[in-house]
């Protein structure tokens, strides 16, 4: 794509974001954007401290944990304890998941990790393999075949690459995006890096991606929002393939960094963790349910 033509698009997707926010709802979401920036940026030196951070529960008494925490453990020990893995976006750290992190230990998750990758990172599929590595390590140490990864921007886009293109279905049970540029984003043309050539729309790296996987057995839920000043066009962060079982949620008036804190999102996780089953289906009436391999128009 041309640059003119880039700059005009990317100009029309800025001015989406500003009606966006020039709502009632869009106003109260840009200033939550703002307070959860300022509070990240405060935890942000916190999340360089080593490589991994983990939370992890052992033993099987429960009479210490809280009603919540003590509900899920007595009704679905394996949807509790099935391992957690947390990937945060691009120039970022797991601190980004600090809120995400205690309140899904607050409902009764018993092991959630949480790693980084380097900042150096440049391209989506060395940093995929890196992942594999993590996930292989994690289903060693805990005994799980399959675990849930959650990924926010980049980190849902690496780990999706992982899942389907690298076998990594065989390990992910459910896969969680959050603001994860699936189509691209304009606002990669900002600057010129082997990285940013991948996250632009029509790249190579997005192509591969959008070719068949039809024995893929993970689902997905890929959460979107209007007020996404990072994915542009914002409904490129809806996830869109016809062999992959997807439920895309959207959202008004949430930013792109606060999408790990944001209220609904963290329910919304809980419930789907909550409720396993071998196709990815939701078990429980009340919890929506993911069609197997079909993609849910939003």
């Amino acid at each position: 794509m041309e640059g003119p033509d880039v700059s005009h698009g990317a100009l029309g997707h800025v001015g989406a974001v500003a009606r966006a926010v020039l709502t009632p709802t869009g106003l109260v979401g840009a200033a939550l954007e703002a307070t959860w920036l300022g509070f990240h940026l405060g935890l942000y030196p916190l999340g360089l401290v080593g490589a991994r951070a983990s939370h992890r529960r052992t033993g099987y008494r429960v009479d210490h944990l809280s009603p919540v925490q003590r509900g899920l453990s007595v009704c679905d020990l394996d949807a509790a304890q099935t391992p957690i893995l947390l990937i945060h976006g691009l120039v970022d750290n797991r601190s980004i998941f600090t809120v995400l992190r205690r309140r899904l230990v607050s409902r009764g998750f018993g092991r959630i990790e949480s790693i980084n990758y380097p900042l150096s990172t440049q391209d989506v599929r060395a940093a995929a393999a890196r992942l594999s590595d993590e996930v292989e390590r994690l289903v060693e140490e805990t005994g799980y075949e399959r675990i849930h990864i959650i990924g926010h921007s980049l980190g849902g886009l690496i780990a999706r690459y992982y899942v389907t293109r690298l076998g990594g279905d065989l390990r992910v049970h459910t896969l969680v995006t959050l603001g994860t540029p699936h189509g691209g984003s304009y606002l990669a043309y900002a600057w010129d890096s082997p990285l940013t050539r991948q996250l632009r729309p029509g790249s190579k790296l997005l192509a591969e991606l959008a070719q068949p996987v039809r024995e893929c057995q993970t689902r997905f839920i890929s959460y979107w929002s209007d007020l996404d000043q990072v994915v542009l066009p914002q409904r490129n962060a809806a996830l869109r393939h016809p062999d992959l079982n997807v439920h895309n949620i959207g959202l008004h008036g949430v930013g792109h960094g606060s999408l790990p804190f944001t209220r609904s999102v963290v329910h919304g996780i809980s419930r789907a963790l909550a409720h396993l089953d071998s196709s990815g289906a939701t078990v429980t009436p009340g919890v929506s349910e993911v069609t197997r391999r079909r993609v849910r128009s939003v």
